[in-house]
């Protein structure tokens, strides 16, 4: 019998060790990747579900709108730029890349941060490992946690049972090692169904608290790590959350042994650990005994999640800079009437080809080009490098300056045939959104974007109504880039608009794209070569070529 103690003893401490040993050689292994993927895109699956909770909980104002989100294809944008280590840094990353800033003390406090995080190589890496303890998935709960305050789920007599069940499990089995006795088995059989099923029971409403309250500890060393190495921010408000979350320490430093549980549902210690939650209720008990200390600090946790999300998100940021063909720091300036932005490209297209353009509000921008041109990609890059210039502080443009602006788009236009609209007055909506949206934002000017306006009516009503809304919107002083294949809308704009286009040159019967935008109309188009290229009969392109050359010779196009 004395062995059979001396063993179960020492069990925890065998696994004590193969965890600490496990543990080392994945920190070793972490800090390799951290180093090799430096500056270039992470290739991995990602749950915006869970990833875009904060932005759901406490996005603002400054949001842009789900349209323009989708228009300018964001997650994908975010994938591009996200390099962070933790969930708390992916969450905020993505919640501020949907919410552009116009305060130059917002940009001059980030440039700070990411100065101070990445100054030392050593040190970041050190920073991006630590901060890697917070990656895992349950960290998606912490918004959850600090969202609201929480009530227990257990009647007073159960949280009783649930404080004293680990004592009763634990003396009733050491009795039955020193004196075997049939009552005393039977009771520990009772016990341990009954934790059973109150453990499975109570454990979907207890999911939440179960995945959070154990990453509130691991957010808590981590912010004391930062704090330890002059990373985190210095001021008087998270220094005071700092000591308040440190009184919650003591509530939950016994979940260390869960938290620390391994990930492979093989593993012997998960296991071990899985059943020692189950038979002893440490999950409820958990619950009950975090959750009113939890209550009290619901502001300071947030301050610090917080925190502990703008040094990873700052470091990430670098990174990009890092990895990017070339890029620059955006100068916004309040009251600018002028973007000027030279060399820009489309971040998520490999070797894409960079164009530059200067404008003032006084004039909007009507680009003409044929089909697969670039104009589409130009004028979604515009809008891009306006949004992270005002989200990351970065553009993918060796100058980018322009004011800070309110950004409105309508780019990919479907019919919406649960709501009963045809293509163009679900077209027409989105464009009135934006007239109305675009005035409402002054005094901050309008960054408005909107590829092939009313395009889903006829030609002499479509290209009547978008002289009209064009005009209105650049009498109110709004930037606007406007891509069109009608080339009559350069004509009625007048001086209004400067036009530009994308051109192509035919050659070896196959189209040869340049993606430079030039200033002017639109030379050539490429409708009829389309037409060849993909074998149409010679017949139907030998007329079509005929009419278009009495066309363009009518309209003198």
């Amino acid at each position: 019998m004395i062995y059979w103690i001396i063993i179960v003893i020492l069990l925890p401490f065998i696994f004590i060790l193969i965890s600490h040993l496990k543990s080392k050689s994945q920190q070793k292994k972490k800090l390799a990747e951290i180093k090799e993927r430096w500056g270039k895109p992470i290739i991995a699956g990602r749950n915006f579900k869970p990833i875009s909770s904060y932005l759901t909980a406490y996005g603002g104002a400054s949001e842009i709108s789900p349209d323009t989100a989708t228009d300018l294809d964001i997650d994908s944008v975010f994938e591009h730029i996200d390099r962070t280590n933790s969930k708390p840094g992916q969450q905020y990353l993505y919640k501020q890349l949907h919410s552009p800033q116009i305060s130059a003390d917002y940009f001059e406090k980030l440039e700070q941060r990411i100065k101070l995080t990445t100054a030392n190589k050593e040190l970041r890496e050190t920073a991006e490992l630590k901060l890697s303890e917070l990656g895992n998935n349950d960290a998606y709960y912490l918004p959850e946690l600090f969202g609201k305050p929480h009530y227990s789920i257990f009647p007073a007599i159960g949280n009783f049972y649930i404080s004293i069940a680990p004592f009763l499990i634990i003396g009733v089995a050491f009795s039955l090692f020193v004196v075997p006795n049939q009552f005393m088995f039977m009771l520990l059989l009772v016990l341990m169904v009954a934790n059973v099923v109150i453990h499975y029971s109570n454990k979907t409403q207890m999911l939440n608290y179960t995945h959070s309250l154990p990453q509130l500890l691991v957010l808590f060393k981590v912010s004391n790590w930062l704090k330890n190495h002059n990373l985190l921010r210095d001021d008087e408000n998270t220094k005071l959350s700092i000591a308040n979350m440190g009184k919650l320490k003591k509530s939950l430093n016994y979940i260390t042994l869960q938290n620390k549980a391994a990930i492979d549902p093989t593993d012997i210690y998960y296991l071990v650990t899985e059943w020692l939650k189950m038979f002893l209720l440490i999950e409820p008990m958990v619950f009950i005994k975090s959750i009113s200390k939890v209550n009290k600090y619901l502001t300071d946790i947030k301050v610090i999640y917080e925190a502990v999300a703008e040094v990873d998100v700052a470091i990430a940021i670098q990174s990009v800079r890092d990895g990017a063909a070339h890029y620059c720091i955006p100068q916004l300036t309040t009251g600018n009437t002028n973007i000027i932005i030279n060399d820009l490209y489309h971040p998520l297209i490999e070797n894409c080809v960079s164009n530059s353009i200067s404008i003032d509000n006084a004039r909007g921008v009507l680009v003409t080009g044929s089909n697969m041109s670039g104009k589409t990609t130009f004028i979604r890059a515009i809008a891009i490098n306006a949004l992270l210039s005002q989200t990351i502080n970065t553009s993918f443009a060796t100058v980018y300056n322009a004011p800070p602006l309110k950004i409105f788009t309508s780019i990919d236009m479907t019919d919406d045939l649960g709501d009963n609209k045809s293509y163009f007055q679900a077209e027409a909506l989105a464009v009135k959104n934006i007239v109305t949206q675009a005035m409402a934002s002054k005094p901050v000017n309008s960054l408005v974007i909107i590829d092939e306006i009313f395009r889903g009516t006829n030609t002499i009503e479509r290209i009547a109504a978008a002289k009209a809304v064009l005009t209105y919107l650049i009498q109110n002083q709004s930037f606007v880039f406007v891509s069109t294949h009608d080339l009559e809308l350069a004509e009625l704009l007048g001086s209004d608009y400067k036009v530009f286009s994308f051109e192509e040159v035919i050659g070896d019967n196959r189209l040869v794209f340049d993606y430079k935008i030039k200033e002017g109309l639109l030379k050539n188009r490429n409708g009829i070569a389309v037409l060849k290229g993909v074998g149409f009969p010679e017949s139907i392109i030998d007329d079509a070529n005929k009419v278009s050359s009495q066309l363009r010779e009518k309209y003198n196009l």
